[in-house]
C-alpha cells in the first residue's frame, strides 16, 4: 500500500504512510517545509555518518497541533475528521506504519491487547482545555 494522503478540498487533514514505505531505507520526509511537524524515517548500513550538528534558534507561529503516530506494536483504526466536524477517512494501522494528523479531528480504536503507539506532537503544550475539544 502506497503513502495517502486524506484532504478536505485543498486542505491536508492527514498522512498515512504504510511501513513499507516508511521504512524504505535512506532519508525520506513526509512533510513540506510548511507543515508545523516535521516527519521524516531514516535507515541505514553500518558506517553511514550523520554530521553532528545543533539547531539555530528560530522564533516559529505555530497555530495548531499536529500528531505523529509510531505504531509500535499491536493494530488501531483511525478515524479523520474534516473541520466540519464529519468523518472522512478510516483506516487500520499497525506495526511500523505512521500516521501524521495535521488539521480537522481524530479519534482512534484500539484493535489488539497490549497495542503501543508513540505519539509526538509540536508544542509547549497549553493545557487539555485551550489545546483541544472533544468531539
Amino acid at each position: 500500500m502506497a503513502a495517502k494522503e486524506v484532504k478536505q478540498g485543498e486542505l491536508v487533514l492527514a498522512r498515512y504512510i504504510p511501513a513499507e514505505d516508511a521504512w524504505a531505507g535512506g532519508l525520506n520526509f513526509f512533510s513540506p517545509d510548511e507543515d508545523f511537524i516535521q516527519v521524516g524515517t531514516w535507515g541505514y548500513d553500518n558506517g553511514k555518518e550523520l554530521l553532528a550538528h545543533t539547531h539555530n534558534e528560530v522564533e516559529r507561529n505555530v497555530l495548531w497541533t499536529q500528531e505523529v503516530l509510531y505504531i509500535r506494536k499491536g493494530r488501531i483504526l483511525v478515524e479523520v475528521y474534516d473541520t466540519n466536524e464529519t468523518v472522512v477517512d478510516t483506516w487500520q494501522a499497525s506495526e511500523g506504519d505512521v500516521v501524521i494528523l495535521l488539521r480537522g479531528g481524530h479519534g482512534y480504536q484500539i484493535l489488539e491487547d497490549g497495542t503501543q503507539v508513540l505519539e509526538v506532537k509540536n508544542g509547549p503544550y497549553v493545557g487539555a482545555d485551550k489545546d483541544r475539544r472533544r468531539l
